[in-house]
């Protein structure tokens, strides 16, 4: 999300903002709320969520607010999620900064209101608590200086949102057992007799046919004027504002049966002979059927997400801050960066930062879904939300509250669960057109039965005409794939497997070949200095001092090696008194007063520099999978140096599953051709592509896509996220790899948590696993709608004397929904396919080097 920043003609930048949508209980109802929005003047783009009940937007504060989006929303039947608190601010009075502040919290994403009074030292906020989390609100607050004490709501927005779900699971629960209480009675009366001989024709013989009736009346109404009205007041509006959706089905429906079940109770006279009936029993069942499957579609709506409530439970409530010498216990939310934090064994680590002092193994399974614990000494990076597991430490607080590992995972899980993904295109599009479709088949029922059917007519009309109202549930095609993008996005995020959008789940199983960058993804990226041959009068005393003296300034991890080798070695290094870098070939420096080249044969040739046999040296170390570097001294060969970066682990095994699933894998890489080759050929890699530069690597992407005969080929890139950008924007799907904070997030379409390669093969199987899941519910959702509808509308009743019931309608719509969830719910026990191997620390705590 993005605040609206002012530009130097004083107009506004579009906003971009995710905001709750309460009421949306079918597809129709999120595509209306979509349409809405899409037709405001001054909104870009519009995408509504039902899974997670959620819109975002793209708007010009320029030409509409915020107030006149959300009334928009309103004005068809629907509530935006809005919060409003009192927040007590210390020192409010004293400061006389009450305009300043308000003109503060104004600014943030969603905060609608914002009026301080420091007379009282409150400040009320008004705001869409999805665009601005409250915990994001009171960082404000105190970054401006205050002290806040929250004297209302201080459990944060996390709470409130689960507050919400279960008073609305509460509700439903609370209406399914009303409507239950006065439905089975009315069941057993109505049709209980008929399952028994005789007892039927007693009754009537008994009571009367008027009395038996009054008491459905009486047991009937109850349901239609309480539980009923969930249907009846959204109904009614979707109807008024031309777009009816589900509640208007089930509306009408209800309303037909018990409507006509009046008229043959108090006015029967009016009705043609042979049609005075009574649906009291059917009107009721209805309402409670369709509760029942939507209180089990609540609950399990709850479950989808749960993978983001166990993510939140993950930060730990309190932090150990080291104050004035001594341990103070503060809530997390109060560290702010560089405070020094005290964590003890056993522990969960609080906010994101560095060891400053003692050694530890710690958890960090919630953030890659590696079981191994990890090491940490002083000057390691440690996540919030990891667990300290045997020695104790302190840590200096580096980020906190929104900025943490763990909360910006939450914002990407969030992002992806709400993104849409291309398959979900057609059953926006069926549903755009299925109700007012629905309503018209139910027209022609009622008429068709009325035309040509047996008397009495009207009542088979009737019946006909309510089950196919009841039978259409467009809910199921409109959460048969964000259901279970929330629930595979959901489960990716605990493997350690983050999908940044929904549409990168169905891109990246669709992927023809993975090309894997070397340094970093394939190997380990810390290169090791293998060789050092002098030639001529050079020495490795006499030369390396120089090589590490001229590679010191550079960041390049080749360069690293040397250095690294060099200080094991040497006592200090000769410092470069000129330094030129030249990306993908080498570095000129002037050390010592000497002119030092070092970098690749080709590049040395261009500067004319003869290589002589070191040329022959370097094929030889090059086919062993080293790396050969060039050193000149005054434009003179002087000498051949060789790194090796060691292969992963998990690299060979993660290319043979690749292999078993029918994918080409290429790897693009810097490396000169045979020492790119050579690693290759131990790896098992079809392509290898060289000696490519930084800024070739998307040429090398195109050139990968282009398949046989000229057919494109979907390419999936596996980079370390920092320094392949451009090729994980170019490629098909960009997958970034890298290990915990180190990421760069923001880089690729999927974050794999893990530095281990296997875990590309857990993201393509979780994709092959939710578009599979995707895939079963839109086949049950589109085959259940083509096959019953005609049944309800009663073709099989010519042959097959078969006329569904609307009680047995109703039925079938709430468990076609549960399906869909419930189908979705099974990507939960989705499995990783590669794990890494499990080691646990023995022993005390590592220490320090």
């Amino acid at each position: 999300m993005s605040d609206a920043v002012a530009t130097h003609a004083g107009e506004r930048e579009p906003v971009s903002l995710t905001f709750g949508v309460q009421g949306m209980t079918c597809a129709n109802c999120s595509a209306r709320v979509e349409r809405t929005l899409a037709k405001t003047a001054g909104v870009g783009s519009a995408n509504v969520n039902l899974a997670t009940e959620r819109a975002s937007i793209v708007f010009d504060p320029n030409v509409v607010d915020l107030d006149q989006v959300l009334r928009r929303v309103r004005d068809v039947g629907y509530a935006p999620q809005e919060q409003t608190i009192d927040l007590h601010l210390p020192g409010l009075a004293a400061s006389a900064g009450g305009e300043r502040l308000e003109r503060t919290l104004r600014a943030l994403p969603g905060v609608l209101e914002a009026d301080a009074n420091p007379a009282t030292e409150q400040v009320r906020v008004r705001w869409l608590p999805d665009a601005t989390p409250y915990p994001r609100l009171l960082a404000t607050l105190r970054a401006a200086g205050y002290q806040v004490r929250d004297d209302s709501e201080a459990e944060g927005e996390d709470a409130r949102r689960r507050d919400r779900h279960d008073s609305e699971g509460a509700a439903l629960r609370r209406d399914v057992i009303l409507a239950s209480a006065f439905t089975i009675p009315l069941m057993l009366l109505s049709m209980g007799p008929m399952a028994i001989p005789g007892a039927e024709a007693a009754l009537m013989a008994r009571f009367g046919h008027l009395t038996l009736w009054l008491v459905q009346l009486a047991l009937a109404l109850p349901v239609m004027i309480g539980p009923a009205r969930r249907f009846y007041r959204p109904g009614w509006a979707a109807l008024r504002h031309g777009s009816p959706d589900m509640n208007s089905l089930v509306m009408i429906g209800a309303s037909a049966a018990f409507g006509y079940s009046l008229v043959a109770t108090f006015v029967p006279a009016i009705l043609p002979a042979g049609t005075v009936h009574v649906y009291y029993e059917a009107a009721a069942a209805i309402v409670t059927l369709i509760l029942v499957g939507r209180w089990l579609e609540h609950r399990s709506k709850g479950r989808a997400s749960d993978a983001i409530r166990r993510l939140l439970t993950l930060q730990a409530d309190t932090a150990r801050v080291v104050r004035d010498g001594s341990e103070v216990d503060l809530p997390t939310a109060e560290v702010v960066p560089g405070d020094l934090i005290a964590v003890r064994p056993g522990e969960r680590i609080p906010v994101d930062g560095a060891v400053a002092s003692g050694s530890s193994w710690v958890d960090e399974s919630m953030l890659t879904g590696e079981p191994a614990p990890v090491a940490k000494r002083e000057g390691d990076t440690v996540t919030g939300g990891t667990v300290n597991r045997t020695g104790a430490f302190r840590f200096r607080a580096q980020r906190v509250g929104a900025d943490t590992a763990l909360a910006r995972i939450v914002r990407m899980v969030e992002e992806a669960q709400a993104g849409k993904a291309p398959i979900q295109a057609l059953a926006d599009r069926v549903v755009a057109v299925f109700v007012p479709v629905v309503l018209a088949i139910a027209a022609v029922t009622f008429a068709t039965w009325m035309l040509v059917g047996p008397e009495p007519r009207l009542n088979y009309a009737l019946v006909a005409a309510t089950a196919v109202l009841l039978i259409a549930c467009p809910c199921a095609m409109g959460l048969a794939t964000p259901v279970s993008i929330m629930v595979g996005s959901g489960r990716g995020a605990e493997m350690g497997v983050l999908f940044r959008r929904g549409e990168a789940i169905q891109t990246l199983q669709r992927s023809e070949v993975i090309a894997l960058d070397k340094t970093g993804t394939l190997t380990e990226g810390r290169p090791a200095l293998t060789d050092l041959e002098p030639h001529g009068d050079w020495t490795r005393a006499t030369l390396l001092p120089l090589i590490a003296g001229a590679e010191a300034q550079s960041e390049h991890p080749i360069a690293d090696a040397i250095v690294k080798s060099a200080r094991e070695e040497l006592e200090q290094l000769p410092r470069a008194e000129t330094f030129e870098a030249f990306p993908g070939r080498g570095v000129l420096a002037r050390v010592d007063g000497r002119e030092v080249q070092v970098g690749t044969g080709r590049w040395l040739e261009e500067r004319g520099i003869e290589l002589g046999s070191a040329r022959q040296r370097a094929d030889t170390l090059a086919d062993d999978g080293r790396t050969p570097l060039f050193v000149a001294i005054d434009g003179v060969m002087a000498g051949l140096a060789a790194v090796s970066d060691p292969v992963k682990p998990g690299t060979p095994e993660a290319i043979r599953a690749l292999h078993a699933r029918g994918l080409r894998v290429a790897m693009i890489t810097g490396d000169q051709r045979r020492t790119a080759e050579a690693i290759g050929r131990r790896l098992g890699i079809d392509e290898v592509i060289a000696e490519v530069l930084p800024d070739g690597k998307v040429a090398a992407i195109e050139r990968l896509r282009q398949g046989e005969r000229g057919r494109s080929r979907r390419v999936a890139f596996v980079g370390d996220g920092i320094n392949d950008a451009p090729a994980l924007a170019a490629a098909d799907v960009g997958v970034a790899i890298g290990t915990g904070t180190h990421i760069a997030i923001e880089a690729g379409d999927v974050v794999l948590m893990s530095g281990d390669l296997r875990a590309v093969v857990n993201a393509l199987e979780l994709s092959r696993r939710t578009m599979n899941n995707i895939g079963q519910n839109l086949f049950w959702a589109f085959g259940y709608n083509t096959l019953l509808i005609p049944v309800a509308a009663g073709v099989l009743y010519p042959w097959l004397g078969v006329l569904l019931s609307p009680i047995l309608a109703a039925a079938a719509m709430g468990l076609s929904d549960v399906f869909v969830l419930g189908n979705a719910l099974r990507l939960k026990r989705v499995e990783p396919v590669l794990v890494g191997p499990v080691t646990a620390p023995t022993g005390a705590a590592p220490q320090p080097a």
